[in-house]
């Protein structure tokens, strides 16, 4: 398929994800542009509950739509088009966590600056939504597994992107929903006394 012709509105919200992407692989600029429209909102979500951090997701989210064009070249049509970006996401996001864990571990020498500056981001980020904030507590499986299925990615995509069995991702939103709960229980404590 070699590009899409100039549609209107209505036919721009007719066109699948699929299209788009087969279209914007072959070149086509408007395609690429009307799938990034469509799927930014969702990788940035997405970023957004797995990082706990808007500015990290905000990075994250523009880091993966500039490489797109490129990935798409390597998009088979195998899975829909969002389940593909999230698996995408994923392996973004733990690309990032493993080079700020590395970072971290670098910057241990740098004394009280590195640790007041983490201490800053950690006050920002416990100021964001309680949900996102006691998010970043959990696991990082049970943070990315929770994640895609608040974005409403069904248990079986959710399996397929993070390379698990379904069952394990039941698993792991009963454990994250029994962790959330206890971490709400214990604050509402600490506020009564």
């Amino acid at each position: 398929m070699r590009g899409l012709p100039r549609l209107s509105h209505k036919m721009r919200m007719d066109v699948s994800d699929e299209t788009l992407a087969r279209a914007a692989a072959d070149g086509d600029r408007q395609a690429f542009s009307l799938l990034v429209e469509r799927v930014y909102d969702k990788v940035f979500a997405y970023a957004w509950r797995v990082t706990g951090s808007r500015a990290e997701a905000e990075d994250l989210a523009q880091d993966i739509c500039a490489a797109l064009p490129v990935k798409l070249q390597h998009y088979r049509g195998e899975a829909r088009v969002t389940t593909w970006l999230y698996k995408i996401t994923v392996n973004a996001a733990r690309d990032r966590f493993r080079r700020n864990a590395t970072h971290a571990k670098a910057a241990e020498g740098w004394g009280g600056w590195e640790i007041a500056r983490r201490a800053d981001e950690a006050e920002r980020a416990e100021r964001a939504d309680w949900l996102r904030t006691a998010m970043t507590r959990l696991g990082q499986d049970l943070r990315e597994t929770l994640a895609l299925v608040l974005d409403g990615v069904t248990q079986a995509e959710a399996a397929a992107i993070l390379d698990v069995p379904e069952g394990t991702v039941a698993w792991r939103i009963s454990e994250a929903k029994k962790k959330l709960k206890a971490m709400n229980e214990a604050e509402e404590k600490e506020a009564e006394a």
